[in-house]
């Protein structure tokens, strides 16, 4: 798998980007990624220092749409520690114009 293709978006929640002061970031990865293929992604996309991952399945949630009910998509969610002497993943466009 290419290392653009583990790496799906980063999880951007209020406890995620709290996260990334200790730098720890959190991405959507592929449902087949192994934590060492999400290590060699993460290093090679944005050139940084990889210490740890931890990775966990998230179930899809049950909604209904009238009297018809289904479930959203499952997906396969990352942290990622970077080492201290690391630099930041920039997520955001720094742009104030």
């Amino acid at each position: 798998m290419e290392a653009r293709d583990i790496i799906l978006r980063p999880v951007i929640t209020e406890a995620s980007t709290a996260a990334m002061d200790n730098k720890r970031y959190t991405f959507d990865v592929d449902l087949r990624a192994t934590k060492t293929q999400v290590k060699n992604a993460v290093e090679e996309i944005f050139d940084v220092k990889v210490v740890k991952v931890n990775i966990m399945n998230v179930k899809g949630k049950q909604k209904r749409q009238g009297r018809y009910v289904g479930y959203t998509k499952r997906r396969r969610k990352a942290i990622v520690q970077l080492s201290a002497d690391s630099k930041e993943i920039k997520l955001f466009d720094e742009n104030n114009d």
